[in-house]
């Protein structure tokens, strides 16, 4: 198996994007520390990884700090780093508010720079490493309605190329997915406040026409992180149909 004796560390891993890759990773051989500020999403995800549940706030750094402590203690080490956690609402820029803004950019923007702040030191010491950022198609091409979520999706590409560029000569790579409109729980939840006609259009002027599963994501995310991206860092892979083609 692909990631047979490795451990990785899954931020957002208790549904959606983030479960699919814990489980993806599991399947492949992988221990999975499954974080999560959803603690009791995050242990039946563990338990059905056979991984250990690390409850963990991304916003909060001393939080942080101490999921990344009890999955070191739990796993050993880590291979590889995986920042899939995320949030957005819906509604019009105007509309939105200092609250709307602030939990938007710490969950997507700061709780990257913080999951990866704590966790490379130790990448750095091993001498290897694999970190994977989920960002978003509207990181490069904007979205309406989600104007303070694409800048702080915009802001994780370049934060991965800046990264990237800093920890090659350590032997880590850094690289970035960027899914598409994907049918999660939480699109499940845009979709039932009434956003039903804006993701019909985006879905009607994606190519392939329809929405990608989790599991597609979590197939771009595992060849990132594997051997067979060995000399691939710095780079973004779009899973998104076509839409920004």
């Amino acid at each position: 198996m692909e990631f047979e004796n490795r451990r990785a560390l899954v931020t957002g891993g208790a549904s959606g994007i983030g479960k699919a890759i814990v489980l993806a990773l599991a399947a492949q051989g992988a221990h999975v520390a499954v974080c999560d500020v959803n603690a009791a999403g995050a242990g039946a995800v563990a338990a059905e990884a056979r991984g250990v549940a690390v409850t963990m706030d991304v916003t909060d750094t001393a939080s942080v700090r101490a999921g990344v402590e009890y999955a070191l203690e739990a796993l050993g080490w880590i291979d590889v780093l995986v920042n899939a956690a995320g949030w957005d609402r819906i509604m019009p820029f105007v509309k939105t508010d200092e609250e709307h803004w602030d939990r938007v950019i710490g969950i997507n923007y700061r709780g990257v720079l913080a999951v990866t702040h704590t966790v490379l030191p130790h990448m750095i010491e091993r001498g290897s490493g694999a970190v994977v950022n989920v960002a978003s198609e509207a990181g490069r091409a904007g979205s309406s309605g989600e104007a303070v979520y694409s800048g702080t999706k915009g802001a994780v590409i370049a934060f991965t190329k800046s990264v990237a560029r800093e920890v090659a000569r350590y032997g880590i790579r850094v690289n970035c997915v960027l899914p598409g409109l994907t049918d999660t729980p939480l699109l499940q939840g845009m979709i039932a406040e009434g956003n039903d006609k804006l993701i019909d259009a985006i879905v009607g002027a994606t190519p392939l026409r329809r929405l990608a599963r989790p599991e597609e994501v979590a197939e771009a995310v595992l060849f990132l992180a594997s051997e067979r991206a060995s000399f691939t860092t710095g780079e973004t892979l779009s899973v998104g149909g076509g839409l920004v083609m």
